[in-house]
């Protein structure tokens, strides 16, 4: 049949078979291509949904990729911490010890404050060393005899501060002290002993507390021993804490010792040696003492007195107070 085809017959006969089979070639690779178009868009809306929906049952939105181990990593979407997240976090930690801490020494200072409210009384009561600095010859004995002195030397018991702790109390006088606040007429005129007392200058320099310490010595070393009293009473009341301080305690001693009324002076010999054994003037305060009461016929104060000085201080017993620590004890007798 072939052959009784002409050729171009047959292949006007090819022609139409391309042409009659060409349209349906296109239509097959276009079915084929929106399927598989349709097959990723499905499998990306069941991805959306699972994000959308995690929780979401199996059954409507069965998972792509299924494991025996359930996933425990953090779901699709939730951020992860930053640093300044982290900073945040530990800064909260770091506030809320410190408040801790805060609370804590709260407490502590208020039970402080408690266990001192509590001690106070008790300490008040307690009657502490009044040496600041113990001598290293110091003895019980010693001690004894300074607490026998103390019953005899004042009417009223003197009190005995620390200097480094606690101002110098005002003295208080015995019955018999009659502070003159005026000049005395004793002596003379009124008006002639107010003309020579204001004959005597008082210094004045940059340190107030020694003008008037020195101003006081000189009205003793004129002799006018009441107004010399009143002048170191000023000075003592005035600066307690001042380096002329034991000077002055033991000056004012000597004007009362020197104005006839050793009882006066025995109390602030006493009060001077007692507030700081290591003063400047506490050595010959302790001799004073004991020359008060042998003035007032107290042989056994006395002696107390002199022992308590040798023991106390034997470089000035055997140097610069000597003579006077010598004199003193050839006026009583003692028994060693």
């Amino acid at each position: 049949m072939v052959a009784l085809l002409r050729p171009g017959r047959f292949a006007m006969m090819t022609a139409l078979v391309v042409v009659l089979a060409g349209p349906a070639l296109p239509v097959l690779a276009q079915d084929n291509l929106a399927e598989a178009r349709i097959r990723k868009m499905e499998a990306e809306i069941r991805a959306l949904q699972r994000q959308v929906f995690p929780g979401g049952d199996g059954k409507y939105f069965p998972p792509e990729i299924t494991s025996g181990t359930p996933a425990t990593a953090s779901t699709a979407g939730q951020a992860a911490t930053t640093p300044v997240t982290d900073l945040l976090t530990r800064m909260d930690s770091i506030e809320a010890q410190l408040a801790r801490l805060t609370s804590q020494s709260e407490e502590n200072a208020n039970r402080i404050r408690q266990l001192e409210a509590r001690l106070g009384p008790a300490a008040g009561t307690a009657t502490p060393t009044p040496s600041p600095t113990p001598t290293a010859t110091s003895t019980p004995a010693a001690n004894a005899n300074l607490a026998a002195m103390s019953g005899g030397a004042s009417a009223t018991p003197t009190p005995t501060p620390t200097p480094s702790a606690t101002p110098t109390p005002r003295p208080t006088p015995t019955p018999t002290a009659t502070p003159t606040p005026k000049p005395a007429a004793a002596s003379g005129p009124t008006a002639q002993r107010l003309a020579a007392v204001r004959a005597i200058v008082k210094p004045q320099t940059e340190d107030p507390g020694d003008d008037e310490y020195s101003y006081g010595y000189r009205l003793w070393e004129a002799k006018f021993f009441p107004e010399a009293q009143q002048q170191l009473k000023l000075m003592i009341d005035r600066y307690p804490r001042h380096t002329r301080i034991s000077f002055a305690r033991n000056l004012l001693g000597r004007a009362y010792l020197d104005d006839g009324k050793p009882r006066d002076a025995a109390t602030w010999f006493l009060q001077n040696y007692q507030s700081n054994k290591r003063g400047d003037r506490a050595a010959d305060s302790l001799v004073l003492l004991a020359e008060s009461m042998s003035r007032l016929k107290d042989t056994s104060r006395a002696c107390i007195a002199l022992a308590e000085f040798a023991e106390t201080y034997p470089a000035e017993a055997a140097g610069r107070l000597r003579s006077q620590y010598e004199a003193t004890r050839a006026t009583v007798k003692c028994a060693s």
